[in-house]
């Protein structure tokens, strides 16, 4: 069967089974499984058996909840022969908190359809675009068409940083060896303009706590006299940046690396309209780095951004209080060559040097992970590259995101396998955020052109031995 003869069949399997496989994601969707809070536990454990039992129900072998100081992460595998190259697939089942709830149109665990469009929390993050590719493998199984063997590695605290996925490889190494790593926890430029990303920011997360008196306090007795942490918790955020949108840590950008001018002008090209941008974020205009545009400042250029802030009174009505603590959650996208331990390192000193004497300053760091960019020569690219021209009628532009998955630097480093990212998702999909969502649109062509991958990935690898 040649690759179009196969595209045809697999939308035409599609089209028959769209409404059981929206179904079958609607009911992973429904269970909330968010790694974060330690009340939904055993919703993230009934989640992950939900997924092996999909695994087993499509005719994967080995299926296993491989277990972990955390949440288990779900392995299956098809192997088929051993000639055939590996493509290892990965993905997350666990999800963002839902908070704040009152902002959500619909319950975030109950999907609906409005527009075209899942809400969900999860749908697009990372739920939906897994579940695409456990679809693809059962109509490449039913049609008697999957030319690789591929294996499965679903895990589950993705959200709270992958903490303990270092240790899962390197103890399943030999298991997990393959030949490329696909993963679809990306967006693409548009349903029109499809993508395919080469480039990730790496994460440093941290958390600073100041400590000024034993209690709080009236601040009419007090106020005046004794220093109020949440006003220097504000002062030491508000001095972080400079007037240019330059962060002022010393050292923080001793290793960032540049792009040129050349790699710009490409970076340039990318369809942009910042009009439309704005309007869809209902903002009068945007306030970054100077000299960068608006997509260069959010993917090749490091950030520094309060994730969330809290101290005192913030119930009804009014409380005078002098707060005696503040807390803030502060993170720090990095760029190729910054390290997110030394980029800790660098905060702390800075935070600890800058902060008065008139409070204590704890700082905690929780989870990073380095910047990747990956090759847009490698063969798994290459085939990405001819599957979704295949199924969208346009060849994808490369681009860089300014999210990060820390887990793309571990693959690489431990099973020593090029990695494709190969999403579906859109920027407007509002993942983290209230009100996600996940295009019918979206999900259904991953479930076309994730097939044609396989088949693309096949002969170009037979092609080159």
């Amino acid at each position: 069967m040649s690759v179009q003869d196969l595209h045809t069949s697999v939308k035409q399997y599609l089209a028959a089974n769209q409404d059981r496989f929206l179904a079958e994601l609607f009911d992973l969707l429904r269970i909330p499984s968010v790694s974060a809070d330690p009340k939904y536990k055993p919703d993230v454990l009934k989640t992950a058996e939900l997924v092996a039992t999909h695994f087993s129900a499509i005719d994967l072998e080995n299926v296993l909840l491989i277990e972990t100081s955390g949440f288990p992460a779900v392995y299956a595998e098809k192997i088929l022969n051993k000639d055939f190259p590996t493509v290892l697939v990965y993905g997350h089942y666990d999800v963002q908190p839902p908070d704040p709830l009152d902002l959500w149109q619909t319950p975030p665990f109950e999907p609906v359809i409005r527009e075209g469009k899942i809400y969900a929390r999860g749908s697009c993050d990372d739920k939906g675009q897994f579940f695409m590719h456990t679809k693809a493998i059962e109509i490449l199984l039913k049609l008697q068409k999957l030319p690789v063997n591929v294996k499965f590695l679903i895990e589950g605290e993705e959200e709270v940083g992958s903490a303990n996925l270092e240790t899962l490889l390197q103890k399943y190494q030999e298991k997990l060896h393959c030949d490329v790593i696909l993963i679809s926890d990306t967006s693409m430029i548009a349903n029109d303009s499809p993508s395919l990303t080469v480039g990730l920011r790496g994460l440093a997360y941290m958390e600073v706590e100041v400590i000024g008196p034993n209690r709080d306090l009236h601040s009419g007795v007090y106020g005046g006299a004794v220093d109020n942490p949440v006003n220097v918790l504000c002062e030491i955020i508000a001095s972080l940046k400079d007037e240019k949108g330059h962060i002022t840590i010393p050292g923080f950008y001793d290793d960032v690396l540049n792009l040129s001018t050349e790699e710009r002008n490409e970076m340039a090209k990318r369809p942009f309209d910042k009009q439309e941008y704005l309007d869809h974020l209902d903002i009068q205009d945007t306030r970054g780095e100077d000299g960068y545009s608006i997509i260069e400042q959010t993917s090749i250029r490091p950030t520094l951004d309060v994730n969330g802030i809290w101290g005192g009174y913030i119930g009804e009505g009014a409380k005078t209080v002098l707060p005696s603590k503040a807390n803030a959650k502060i993170s720090m996208r990095l760029v190729p060559n910054q390290s997110s331990e030394k980029i800790m390192k660098l905060f702390t000193e800075h935070i600890q040097k800058i902060a008065p004497p008139t409070v204590k300053v704890t700082i905690t760091p929780h989870h990073g992970g380095e910047a990747v960019v990956t090759s847009t020569k490698s063969t798994g690219y290459l085939a990405a590259e001819e599957a979704m021209l295949q199924s969208f009628g346009k060849k994808p532009i490369p681009t860089r995101e300014g999210g990060s998955i820390p887990i793309v630097a571990l693959f690489t480093s431990i099973l020593q396998a090029p990695v494709v990212l190969m999403g579906f998702g859109l920027d407007s999909d509002a993942i983290h955020s209230p009100n996600e969502h996940y295009g019918v649109f979206n999900f259904l062509k991953g479930i076309e052109t994730i097939p044609l991958f396989y088949a693309h990935y096949a002969q170009l690898t037979q092609e080159k031995h």
